[in-house]
């Protein structure tokens, strides 16, 4: 009959949030921009308060779109768009997706090792930069002069515990719901929301009584970049889980479909080894 599906792939019906989210990304920039330019003005309005406005709304569309997106999704997946061959398309995606994220804490590990192997003055251009390299004596020293690190075997050290400690409660969900056990999986993942909740604010505890700052010093800003994307990217595997749990109370997730948990699982083990390469990196080497 006309109309009849006769394919295993998901055609998706026309969605605004596309848009939706590109004007809100858009408004975020435009917001941004006039933040950072307060002596601008547009239509009488000072440049600061306009783009203060005009940054928070943009950041509420982009929360709003989020949400609404993904529940269309989880609505898709709950309803039977999801099929095997769906799966399969999803699954290539949250790999690529978390490759892309490796590639992008490369960037602050070769930052940091670039500073640390070669600690010469930042303000060097690269053909000045490696001219210093190849100059004798021109070697610095890292950490610089007067910066006071953390004792890596303090509250880094309990970071660490707490997120291998994640690592197992939340493969530890994973299994229950293969086997069909869903009050594991709700135990399990309570205490892997509770883990990363633990580990934010240990993390923030530390930035709190750190001994030096994100300025003045090219070490303060490697750290806390590298340091510090780990943490949003723990607050937001926090929150995926989370949803998660959310989603189990609900009853969704199925022993044979559960794509959902598994890409928060994959996720939060993907935070867990970049962790352990920055307690060893940033934290007991680069010190």
């Amino acid at each position: 009959m006309a109309g009849d599906v006769n394919h295993d792939y998901h055609l998706v019906n026309p969605s605004p949030w596309p848009a939706v989210g590109s004007l809100a990304i858009l408004m975020m920039t435009v917001g941004a921009v006039f933040s950072m330019k307060p002596e601008a003005t547009l239509f009488g309005v000072e440049g600061a308060a306009f783009g203060n406005w005009l940054l928070g709304a943009g950041f509420i569309g982009i929360l709003y779109t989020f949400y609404a997106w993904w529940a269309e999704v989880i609505n898709e997946g709950e309803t039977g768009d999801h099929t095997p061959v769906v799966q399969i398309g999803l699954r290539y995606g949250m790999i690529l997706f978390i490759a892309s994220e490796v590639m992008f804490f490369v960037a602050w590990f070769w930052a940091f090792f670039a500073s640390s192997i070669y600690p010469i003055i930042p303000t060097l251009d690269m053909g000045q930069f490696w001219d210093a390299v190849a100059a004798e004596g021109a070697q610095g020293v890292w950490p610089p002069e007067g910066i006071e690190t953390f004792d890596p075997f303090h509250l880094p050290l309990m970071n660490t515990l707490i997120l291998l400690l994640s690592g197992t409660t939340v493969t530890w969900a994973h299994h229950a719901l293969v086997e069909g056990d869903r009050d594991s999986v709700k135990k399990g993942l309570w205490l892997t929301v509770i883990l990363g909740a633990a580990f934010t604010c240990v993390q923030a505890y530390e930035y709190g009584h750190a001994a030096f700052g994100f300025s003045g010093s090219i070490y303060g800003s490697t750290f806390y970049m590298a340091t510090g994307i780990h943490g949003f990217h723990v607050l937001v595997g926090t929150i995926f889980l989370a949803v998660c749990l959310g989603r189990m109370y609900k009853g969704h997730f199925k022993p044979d479909h559960h794509f959902g948990f598994e890409a928060a699982a994959w996720y939060w083990h993907f935070v867990d080894v970049v962790w352990l390469f920055l307690f060893f990196a940033v934290y007991i080497w680069g010190s």
